[in-house]
């Protein structure tokens, strides 16, 4: 009996004598197990193989919900019924909820502080639920996995006056396109990019010395390179930022800097440096580690995990620009507000 297999059955030993509802030592266990008794598939350089199209549908929101207080996970009790009122809510019937909408209202049915869900554009009319996608859940409250109470460090000034500007922005009509976020603008999504459930898939392509990102969002695609060759002069600055990789065993660490203002959240500074780290973690997820650190916005570092799922289905076009009459709308509709305003209407 091989050391492979002992450990096999010495994790799932463990995993049978827990007690019915520790979840998260379930999960991690099970997860343990698999990467104990798997090993990823090889690129021709002997590289870990993270070629493919990956989604990143994940319910787990950004941020601990106040509500949860310390509470770093789920029972599978409570996952479960997570996903049962998930269903209720999002069947196709209803509004869609976007991002960490879907984990907080699923959160505030249950708790009975609302009942169903009703988007914020509660006029003019949305997107009804039939247009997304499933999301994907797992025990944990937030995708932040550093600090320890799941919730991002505290703004220094100069970024807290960033996100206030942005709120301001987003709160009076617009003089212009600038006033407008970059999503909008069909500029970019930023990296890294943190959308899910929504047109939030991935392909990667994979050489020995260059390693290539594809989003579905906006068509951003990173060209990772692996040559050991130095980060471009400081002076030129990227919406994506300038990227080096390197192997690290198993895991392929990619170091960025060089961005531009407000590249990451629409708040980040030309501080931000972003080490991500990708690991294959099973036959159908990857582990996408990310460390934010950007002393001109946060007091101090911070890090997340989000789990990529192995998907069947290739990316399709995101036609952003291309006869997009939305943002036109947008400012013809704003100059409209104030033609009626100054009529006294």
């Amino acid at each position: 009996m091989n050391s492979r297999y002992l450990s096999y059955i010495a994790a799932f030993a463990a995993l049978a004598s827990l007690a019915p509802g520790q979840a998260a030592t379930q999960s991690a266990l099970a997860r343990a197990a698999v990467k104990q008794t798997w090993t990823a598939p090889r690129a021709a350089d002997g590289h870990p193989d993270l070629q493919g199209f990956w989604s990143n549908n994940i319910a787990t929101p950004l941020e601990r919900p106040k509500a949860l207080g310390n509470r770093a996970t789920l029972t599978d009790e409570e996952v479960a019924a997570f996903k049962k009122k998930a269903r209720e809510l999002f069947s196709g019937t209803g509004d869609a909820a976007f991002g960490d909408t879907v984990f907080q209202t699923v959160l505030d049915n249950i708790n009975g502080v609302k009942k169903g869900f009703v988007s914020t554009d509660g006029n003019t009319g949305d997107y009804s639920s039939v247009w997304t996608v499933d999301r994907e859940w797992d025990n944990r409250t937030s995708l932040i996995t550093d600090p320890l109470d799941g919730r991002m460090p505290a703004f220094m000034p100069e970024g807290q006056h960033r996100r206030e500007a942005n709120l301001a922005a987003r709160n009076r009509p617009p003089a212009g396109p600038e006033d407008r976020n970059l999503q909008e603008r069909c500029i970019t999504y930023g990296s890294p990019q943190l959308t899910a459930g929504y047109q939030s898939y991935y392909q990667i392509v994979q050489t020995p010395s260059t390693v290539v990102f594809l989003t579905e969002m906006i068509h951003d695609y990173r060209v990772i390179h692996i040559n050991n060759s130095p980060h471009i002069p400081s002076a030129i600055r990227h919406w994506l930022g300038d990227s080096r990789g390197r192997w690290e065993g198993d895991t392929l660490v990619v170091d960025t800097t060089n961005y531009k203002p407000r590249s990451f959240m629409g708040v980040s500074s030309e501080q931000l440096h972003v080490t991500e780290r990708f690991t294959r973690a099973g036959p159908e997820r990857l582990e996408y580690q990310i460390t934010i650190n950007d002393p001109g916005t946060w007091t101090k570092p911070w890090s997340l995990m989000v789990p990529w799922q192995r998907s069947n289905k290739p990316i399709y076009e995101y036609a952003c620009h291309e006869g997009n009459i939305g943002l036109e709308g947008i400012l013809s509709g704003a100059r409209a507000e104030e033609r009626a305003a100054g009529s006294g209407r």
